[in-house]
């Protein structure tokens, strides 16, 4: 095999294998049920199959334009406006992006300089800080405590410096699965108020919130949708993650900056899905479901495990579960998953990984987007642990 001749600087030196990859690896190799990387087992219904199939043999099979073909951002305008109150112009202020990662990359890179700071909250999705760090950013980490993981606005209040370029959020929270307020929203929005501080809010999972609560997005506050870029995601609303679709929408004139960078890294989607997704969003009942459907999941998956020496957290949105292990074993939380993974036949990931210095609250996350069969015997083995 060929060897590069040369030692190679590395740009993000401390990064390695994502923990998602190794847990759905190892799940493999011991051919445990995989409850750790967040995928559902099943597919979108076969409409959706359908449409794509249509705009490709209708001849959509060239570049869309960079910002995304117009039936899809005037569709995203139309839920956005539906949703949250807040009008967004498809043609400057809505951009398709492949992907929720990628849009969270891009609207770093077009945002941040070497030396500004960039808060986030751990536990945190492990893409946040090395996106901030390829850019010479540095993070500021904002620690969430189990068992509550509720922001401490009077640390944040401290963290802000003249420095600080921007927030990064994420509600309904991976992995936790909490769900900001509108108290906590308002901070959000005070905390701000008077600087030119750029929230990211990552709101992939916004239509995935359990037992009435609302989704606070950053579009339903008229203030914080100033500075806000809000990411979003098909392929968590739709059982469709393979085909990292997502898009972002934010003011003009942030608009602006990301599709500088996002017409070099991306340039374009894929066409013939974004016609498909258009049609798709037509029938708003396919969102609008989408916290019942998974609420019965939740239910299911916690009721199922109610026989179990697992202690369940609080799920209040997102399709994952927090459990505490303590009544089981004492061992470090990677340790344990890697042996429930082998010897008990169930793969899960620890939300220990989610924090930089591997903080270890003796936490599990478990994913529960699965079919009910997949569940059930995945929760027969977890209840003889």
């Amino acid at each position: 095999m060929p060897q590069f001749p040369a030692p190679i600087e590395s740009r993000l030196p401390n990064v390695g294998t994502t923990i998602f990859t190794v847990m759905s690896r190892l799940a493999q190799e011991c051919g445990a049920i995989n409850l750790s990387q967040g995928f559902p087992d099943f597919n979108a219904e076969d409409v959706l199959f359908e449409r794509v199939s249509h705009w490709m043999r209708s001849g959509h099979n060239q570049y869309a334009p960079m910002g995304g073909v117009a039936p899809l951002r005037e569709a995203i305008a139309r839920k956005v406006s539906s949703l949250y109150g807040t009008e967004y112009d498809p043609e400057t202020e809505i951009t398709v992006t492949a992907g929720a990662t990628q849009a969270l990359l891009t609207a770093v890179a077009a945002l941040v300089h070497p030396g500004d700071e960039v808060i986030v909250f751990e536990p945190v999705y492990d893409s946040y800080a090395p996106a901030v760090e390829l850019q010479g950013g540095r993070v500021v980490r904002m620690q969430l405590a189990a068992p509550d993981y509720r922001p401490d606005w009077n640390a944040v209040a401290a963290a802000i410096t003249p420095r600080t370029r921007m927030i990064m959020i994420n509600s309904p929270h991976n992995p936790t699965a909490t769900v900001w307020t509108a108290e906590d929203m308002a901070r959000l929005a005070a905390l701000t108020r008077g600087t030119g501080i750029v929230i990211v809010s990552d709101e992939v999972y916004e239509h995935i919130v359990f037992d009435g609560l609302r989704h606070e997005s950053c579009a339903r506050h008229p203030e914080l949708a100033a500075r806000s870029i809000i990411v979003s995601s098909f392929g968590k609303t739709y059982h469709i993650t393979g085909w990292k679709v997502g898009y972002i929408v934010a003011p003009r004139e942030l608009m602006a900056e990301f599709r500088k960078v996002h017409q070099f890294n991306v340039f374009t989607v894929n066409t013939p899905v974004q016609y498909a997704l258009a049609d798709y969003m037509a029938d708003s009942s396919r969102h609008e479901k989408l916290a019942a459907f998974y609420q019965e999941k939740r239910d299911f998956f916690r009721d199922a495990l109610a026989g179990s020496r697992f202690e369940l957290l609080p799920s209040r949105g997102t399709y994952f579960q927090l459990a505490r292990y303590g009544a089981i074993s004492d061992e470090p939380d990677t340790a344990f998953v890697q042996r429930l993974t082998c010897d008990t036949g169930v793969a899960a990931i620890p939300v220990s990984a989610f924090f930089a210095d591997g903080r270890d609250e003796r936490v599990i996350r478990f994913c529960f987007a699965k079919n009910e069969a997949t569940l059930e015997a995945a929760c027969e083995r977890l209840r003889r642990v």
